[in-house]
């Protein structure tokens, strides 16, 4: 029998203005393990999702990844054993599904002892997520930059300050991406893709030469969020209301409903803030986190 168990990190996506394309990678984990054991599939979820994800069976999101991989690397076996440890909520735009499609392929390609490389990991990834935003931090770690050229996945990593951390605001409320991409208009004002250019460039250029007084208008946006925030009551307000909190910036999580604050002091003091206004003034129930930014992206536990 052998058995290969993997940490994936979550990650938050867009960081305002830079729509499928940059994505940082979050202190919070999940963990798949694969045993060649047993016959059959047996699943056993542990935290986040559990019900949901056991009754999915084949159609877990881990399970397709890795039963794919393993039948595209020739790998054959009687039966497969797939344990997952949960602590990335689904639907709230941290990063679920692309922390679970990296786990099944990485976990299956050492199970099949082949050693994948990056670019053929986040080939394999793509089909599942559709695009690369989530699945490039997740897999390489810190903050990453990420396209589509010519079919295939180019990305590359970008400087972030030491000392930079993030307070995410997690509602009890699931927004499923799909959800949230049919209330994005097909065409936007070009006034408006002059702004998110800008405001890109300005981010970039604030992270990677330490000028924290650009994030927070580098993190300012018109392609997503305001189209977004008719989905999630509030979330203006309380982007401000981190502001106004002492964070360095805020926007929304990849397509939410989480809301994202980058901080480099008094985490606790913002995410409280942001939490208490929200659920005191709008009726959200949520929890605040405050976590660093992940350096290692996937890694295999021995």
């Amino acid at each position: 029998m052998r058995r290969v168990r993997v940490r994936v990190p979550a990650s938050t996506a867009n960081l305002g203005p830079g729509f499928d394309t940059l994505g940082m990678a979050l202190s919070l984990y999940n963990e798949v393990e694969l045993s060649d054991e047993g016959e059959g599939l047996q699943l056993q979820v542990e935290g986040e999702g559990k019900v949901e994800l056991e009754r999915a069976g084949e159609r877990n999101l881990s399970v397709q990844a890795a039963q794919e991989t393993l039948r595209d690397l020739g790998f054959q076996s009687a039966g497969l054993r797939v344990r997952q440890i949960n602590r990335i909520p689904l639907g709230r735009g941290l990063g679920s599904s692309a922390a679970a499609c990296l786990a099944g392929i990485a976990a299956a390609s050492r199970l099949a002892g082949v050693q994948l490389s990056t670019d053929e990991i986040l080939t394999r990834a793509l089909p599942f997520e559709g695009h690369p935003d989530n699945v490039t931090p997740a897999l390489m770690g810190g903050l990453t930059a990420s396209a589509i050229v010519a079919g295939r996945v180019v990305a590359s990593r970008v400087p972030v300050p030491a000392y930079l951390k993030a307070v995410v605001v997690i509602p009890d409320l699931i927004l499923a991406t799909k959800r949230a991409r049919e209330v994005l208009p097909m065409q936007v004002p070009f006034a408006d893709a002059v702004f998110n250019l800008t405001r890109l460039a300005l981010l970039l250029t604030g992270l990677a030469t330490d000028r924290p007084e650009l994030l927070a208008p580098g993190t300012e946006d018109r392609l997503h969020q305001p189209y977004r925030a008719a989905l999630l009551p509030g979330m203006e307000a309380i982007l401000e209301e981190g502001r106004q909190a002492g964070a360095l910036a805020t926007c929304l999580s990849g397509a939410g409903s989480s809301l994202l604050a980058l901080v480099n002091a008094d985490g606790e003091k913002i995410g409280q803030r942001m939490s208490g206004r929200w659920q005191r003034e709008f009726g959200i129930e949520n929890r605040a986190l405050v976590l660093e930014i992940d350096r290692e992206g996937l890694v295999y536990i021995v």
